[in-house]
């Protein structure tokens, strides 16, 4: 794969994030496929790099379908015989200011929030994965959250102790078990799996109220998914500091 084009996946990428590091991994020559559920701002933000003279493609994808985990995996036989990078990005955060409290949380919010932010992304890696191990250099990221640690939940002095909502927090931390759990499955292999905490962003999630600008966002995401054959696998990092669990 050194004489060739990393091909990369990302999820929910029309905009914000996904759309931030579908754009710097183009910038390093990777081949990128945006992800989106709405074919017409999918396609509006694949076209935006294409005019910047980036290998950009879109792929109609919603995660919560598995039609479209059959699909996805098809596309990329077809066009590209492997897949090198799949970054997990499709989220949802449904609970609104003041909600996701433990003792009012409704079942099906609760549901709705982990089928996009926990099953999705798992069905989805376990579809692809055959593809990723024909990867010279397979990397799965999860793109997690802070707020899904376990042990800086736990402890009062952490920065989000007072920061609980419990359907989004409980989802990141899910996902994060099933990095640490993929991880160790695939130890030996080229694939290398890990969860990424992007900061608080300038996003429609995250508000105008967050500090970081949405390019340093991007970046935690794209490290782990260029990550060296001596880079770390089964972690939880920052901007190249790794996180409790």
């Amino acid at each position: 794969m050194a004489n060739e084009k990393k091909i990369a996946l990302i999820t929910g990428a029309n905009k914000g994030l996904g759309f931030e590091m579908a754009k710097q991994l183009a910038q390093t020559g990777a081949t990128v496929v945006l992800a989106a559920r709405d074919p017409q701002k999918g396609e509006a933000a694949a076209a935006l790099l294409k005019g910047q003279g980036f290998d950009a493609h879109f792929l109609k994808l919603d995660v919560t379908k598995p039609a479209d985990h059959t699909a996805a995996a098809a596309f990329f036989e077809k066009n590209f015989g492997r897949l090198d990078i799949l970054i997990n990005n499709a989220g949802i955060a449904s609970e609104g200011l003041g909600g996701g409290k433990a003792s009012t949380t409704p079942t099906e919010v609760m549901r709705q929030i982990f089928e996009t932010n926990y099953f999705a992304p798992v069905a989805l890696t376990q579809a692809l994965l055959p593809l990723i191990r024909k990867s010279e250099a397979g990397r799965i990221v999860n793109m997690s959250s802070i707020l899904g640690s376990q042990t800086l939940h736990a402890d009062p002095k952490s920065p989000i102790y007072d920061f609980k909502a419990l359907g989004y927090d409980s989802s990141k931390a899910a996902l994060n078990s099933f990095t640490i759990h993929l991880a160790h499955e695939l130890q030996g292999t080229k694939i290398k799996v890990n969860s990424a905490h992007p900061g608080w962003v300038k996003t429609d999630m995250g508000t105008d109220a967050a500090p970081m600008e949405i390019s340093e966002g991007g970046k935690t995401g794209v490290q782990l998914a260029l990550l060296p054959e001596d880079g770390l696998t089964g972690g939880y990092f920052h901007l190249g500091q790794a996180l409790p669990w």
